[in-house]
């Protein structure tokens, strides 16, 4: 009968706080449909971690548990975040960005947030690993996120993983005040001239080879997050690997995706997470997700002051990497002003960038903490 009570006895507070927590998670993804497939995973996780342990009898989530193996093995080793990576690049059509190179401004533009981000994360008393990671946030890229979290900021890696996944899910509801707010009815009814140019298959092919190979010699240490996106993208690109292409997207992606969701959520420990640093940390992740947005249409209305075509500032804040969410609503808002209006395939143009220029961020930043650059 001890035996029985034992887990009863060590139940704290701060356990029941978090099963409330992983509920909402699980209530969040399942009502109001954010994030399903991550927050859905990452809640029941965060429920199992917190589950009260018997001594002498390992706990689900410690180092000797089945997901304290998951975690070493696909997190700690980065093996999770490189393999989702394979997934999307095998999901991104890239054609719409060759068609608009000039989209890749964007792209650089919207990454903006991360580092207004890291200042202030240093400025609140985090260290700069932990303030970079938190700045991470902002690149609305959850793999780049944990990758990086991984690295520099375990402490902090549960709080980091649900703040990037949550606001991702949360782009329908965080980019449109902040464009409204930036733009001009006017500004919003502008209209893109789309031209159709053909993209050839060997262009497709070579572009992911030559990216990975640039990518490669510049910065080196981004080969893990460039090349396995562009080697997933090379696999769909081929027209010879259908199979693996759809493998990738799917069998891969949601395996994957299954696995790192309740690793995630088996991090997010009582005592670790229910702190005020949490709080902080997704003040600041909110912060960035704003800045990334500002940055993108501000650069945008920037770039309108030189040119004679002007671009709508609106497809601006689709530069963040939240692919292709954000782009349907650049277009859902563009419609909404003017029915008539269509600035999808520019909007998702910018959108793919956002997926190059967060890898890029997060190298750079890779790069910099780990040869001591900061």
């Amino acid at each position: 009968m001890e035996q029985l009570m034992m887990g009863i006895k060590n139940l704290s507070i701060g356990n029941v706080v978090m099963f409330i927590v992983g509920g909402v998670l699980i209530y969040l993804a399942i009502k109001k449909e954010f994030e399903p497939m991550l927050l859905l995973p990452i809640g029941f996780g965060a429920i199992l971690a917190n589950l009260p342990v018997i001594e002498g009898i390992p706990g689900i989530s410690s180092p000797e548990g089945v997901l304290g193996l998951l975690k070493n093995a696909g997190i700690t080793t980065e093996l999770f975040p490189a393999l989702i990576f394979i997934a999307v690049g095998a999901m991104i059509d890239f054609e719409p960005l060759l068609k608009m190179p000039s989209m890749l401004f964007f792209g650089a533009a919207a990454q903006f947030g991360i580092f207004m981000t890291l200042i202030f994360a240093l400025l609140l008393g985090f260290d700069i690993k932990d303030a970079a990671s938190i700045g991470i946030i902002g690149a609305a890229d959850g793999p780049t996120s944990i990758f990086v979290a991984s690295r520099f900021s375990p402490k902090y890696f549960g709080a980091i993983s649900v703040a990037a996944y949550s606001y991702m899910a949360l782009v329908p509801i965080i980019q449109p005040p902040v464009i409204k707010l930036l733009t001009t009815k006017a500004e919003r009814k502008i209209r893109m001239e789309y031209k159709e140019v053909k993209v050839s298959k060997t262009v497709k092919i070579l572009f992911p080879i030559i990216v990975t190979i640039v990518a490669g010699i510049i910065a080196p240490i981004s080969v893990t997050l460039v090349g396995l996106l562009m080697f997933g993208n090379l696999i769909r690109e081929s027209g010879v690997l259908e199979r693996l292409s759809q493998s990738a997207q799917n069998e891969l992606a949601n395996l994957v995706t299954l696995l790192l969701g309740i690793t995630i959520g088996s991090t997010m420990f009582a005592e670790e997470f229910l702190r005020l640093e949490t709080l902080m940390i997704l003040g600041l992740g909110l912060f960035a997700f704003i800045f990334d947005t500002a940055g993108g249409v501000l650069f945008a209305k920037f770039l309108n002051l030189f040119v004679k075509k002007k671009y709508n500032p609106m497809v601006g804040a689709a530069g963040i990497s939240a692919f292709p969410m954000s782009a349907r609503v650049i277009q859902k808002l563009a419609k909404e002003e003017d029915p008539t209006n269509f600035v999808l395939m520019q909007a998702v143009s910018a959108n793919v960038a956002g997926q190059i220029g967060s890898i890029i961020a997060g190298s750079v930043i890779v790069a910099l903490l780990s040869k001591g650059g900061f």
